[in-house]
């Protein structure tokens, strides 16, 4: 009997974005593309902005938001990729600069040194995406290798707000 090789393994970080209510979606669709996912949010997306019950039973993981104590295993194998979705304006520029004081964002600021693929679908107000800093984010975690996603600003467009593209981060990956 032949054993099956293990499922590549994606990281999916959720930012505190209204959005991220539906990131079920992105994990459903990784599992149909032969993806084992594991999840990291921020502390502000842990406080309500998604079902972590829902997404635990979905993944059959812990969601990681909290950093582990000395000796405490790895709860996840390392990544194959990372999808950043929802990303917040915050967590971009706090990634950019090397600033990991979550787990989410040291999560990403190490995954640069791993080599795997990173896609980012950010969800940041057009107010706050003309702002300096962002576009130096951008440009700079653009030339860590990392692939962005069209912007999305959650304003609605003709009195619908447009949907989410949850799967195109996927795309981004192949």
């Amino acid at each position: 009997m032949t054993q099956q090789p293990p499922k590549p393994f994606l990281y999916v970080v959720v930012c505190a974005a209204g959005v991220a209510a539906d990131v079920g979606r992105l994990i459903t669709a990784a599992q149909e593309r032969g993806w084992e996912v594991g999840v990291f949010a921020t502390p502000v997306a842990m406080n309500g902005f998604f079902d972590t019950a829902a997404v635990e039973a979905q993944t059959g993981r812990p969601i990681r938001s909290a950093w582990r104590t000395p000796g405490e295993p790895r709860p996840f194998p390392p990544p194959d990729a990372v999808v950043v979705a929802p990303a917040t304006f915050n967590t971009i520029n706090k990634w950019a600069a090397g600033l990991a004081d979550t787990l989410a964002v040291a999560t990403l600021c190490e995954t640069c040194g791993m080599g795997v693929p990173v896609a980012v679908l950010p969800c940041v107000a057009d107010t706050l995406a003309a702002h300096p800093a962002y576009q130096d984010s951008l440009v700079r975690l653009r030339g860590m290798g990392v692939r962005f996603g069209e912007p999305y600003s959650g304003e609605e467009q003709g009195g619908v707000r447009p949907e989410f593209p949850w799967e195109r981060a996927l795309d981004l990956l192949d």
